[in-house]
């Protein structure tokens, strides 16, 4: 999610994904997929700064870069199934 500020100084968040078009009038408009407009503070070259910056890091994540090991253990061999796998004994 990118951080976006209205006209009035409301701060929102707004998934890069869903953006379709930025116009930049002498006001800023952000139009998403499903419709709605957004007038915000920031200029075009701030948005797409933002949306790179945020896809880069979900993509370091993604690639294994430095962040976090979310859903991993220290050690793998500390795994353990919580309850064995017994073999399908089917009499075909």
């Amino acid at each position: 999610m990118i951080r976006l500020t209205r006209l009035d100084g409301d701060v929102f968040f707004v998934n890069p994904d869903l953006i379709e078009a930025i116009e930049e009038t002498p006001d800023t408009h952000v139009v998403l997929s499903n419709g709605r407009r957004y007038l915000v503070i920031e200029k075009t070259d701030a948005i797409v700064a933002r949306i790179i910056t945020f896809k880069s890091s979900v993509m370091k994540r993604a690639l294994g870069g430095h962040g976090r090991k979310y859903l991993r253990r220290k050690t793998e061999g500390s795994y353990l199934p919580r309850c064995p796998l017994k073999p399908d004994h089917n009499t075909d």
